[in-house]
């Protein structure tokens, strides 16, 4: 027999009120009262009837997530943190996917249509400041992940020290010939991608801070993916003086500059240190260095954000910088 709230209340030792407040998201639960009757609903499986919920306080209870690409592996991962926390919380999800530039535009200028949705999340395409003015305008609560905006809340990770760590790793041990291997300008511009692009800036910082001399030669850009990654790869390893290391914008790119040195009869890391960043599951079995970032945290936070706003409309604009860490595995080393 399916559980009821009064199920829950009993478990959690709250009246059926309480209960109720916690499933509306009201900001008048404490954490710790709030945290036993999610537990409650977890462990009973309850399931409230979405029909009655909406009309009893005006609101859908589902959430839009619009996500780039998103059967990339550090998209999925953070649409898993997304999905979990919307679970735990009463909440459904809805996934818009963007692959083109016009699908980009129309989701973010169609947010205030999105009327199905209590709130909007907005993954790593970052708006103009047109877009800024015009969600502003909406009144929908949109909450950024993996990007930044000025008056939008957010949450996020500091891509240019991140960049920074990671290439200070191979300048620490003994490289000076390190190439960058990064998305497309392009690309980048068309749908204001800014990981990638901040995560080369803190790759010149680095190798300005160490006074390494920078070389073009050893930047290279293309479609976001490991095929490409590999082609141009390749030719940056056939110079006349290649690099003795390689910084990849993504994981993703890391396994196509792994499958390019190993083209070449490379060694990993005796003849070529490798380092990637986000730290995605096959990163491990890989024994890929990588710069970790909490890509399952970020969809949780994203969530527990635009929870708060949604319960509280007058929350001014709030933001969140999430940790991240060097891991070391077996594709870096000291040079030969």
């Amino acid at each position: 027999m399916a559980a009821t709230i009064r199920d829950v209340a009993r478990q959690a030792g709250v009246g059926l009120g309480t209960v109720s407040r916690v499933l509306n998201n009201s900001p008048l639960v404490s954490p710790i009262t709030r945290n036993r009757v999610l537990t409650a609903i977890t462990e009973l499986r309850y399931s409230p009837s979405q029909i009655a919920r909406s009309f009893a306080s005006g609101k859908t209870f589902t959430v839009s997530a619009i996500a780039p690409f998103f059967t990339r592996p550090s998209v999925v991962e953070r649409l898993r943190g997304i999905e979990s926390q919307l679970t735990i919380s009463g909440y459904s999800l809805v996934v818009f996917n963007v692959e083109t530039v016009a699908r980009r535009d129309a989701c973010i200028r169609n947010i205030s249509c999105h009327d199905r949705s209590d709130g909007v999340l907005i993954m790593s395409l970052t708006p103009r400041e047109d877009e800024v003015l015009a969600l502003q305008e909406a009144g929908t609560p949109v909450v950024l992940i993996d990007t930044v905006a000025e008056g939008i809340s957010g949450v996020r990770i500091d891509d240019v020290y991140g960049g920074e760590l990671a290439v200070r790793h191979l300048i620490d041990l003994g490289h000076q010939r390190i190439g960058f291997a990064g998305d497309s300008i392009d690309e980048a511009r068309a749908f204001n991608f800014t990981s990638s692009r901040d995560r080369h800036i803190g790759y010149m910082r680095a190798l300005d801070a160490a006074g390494v001399v920078r070389r073009p030669e050893y930047q290279c850009y293309g479609v976001h993916g490991r095929f490409e990654a590999r082609i141009l790869t390749r030719n940056l390893l056939q110079l006349p003086e290649p690099p003795t290391a390689i910084f990849a914008a993504s994981d993703t790119q890391a396994m196509g500059v792994l499958e390019a040195a190993r083209d070449l009869g490379l060694r990993v890391p005796a003849d070529l240190s490798i380092i990637g960043f986000d730290d995605i599951d096959v990163a491990e079995y890989l024994g890929l260095t990588t710069v970790r970032q909490p890509l399952f945290m970020s969809g949780q936070r994203g969530v527990d954000l635009l929870l708060r706003i949604i319960g509280d409309e007058n929350l001014g604009p709030q933001s969140e910088v999430l940790p991240i860490e060097l891991v070391m595995r077996g594709t870096t080393g000291s040079i030969g």
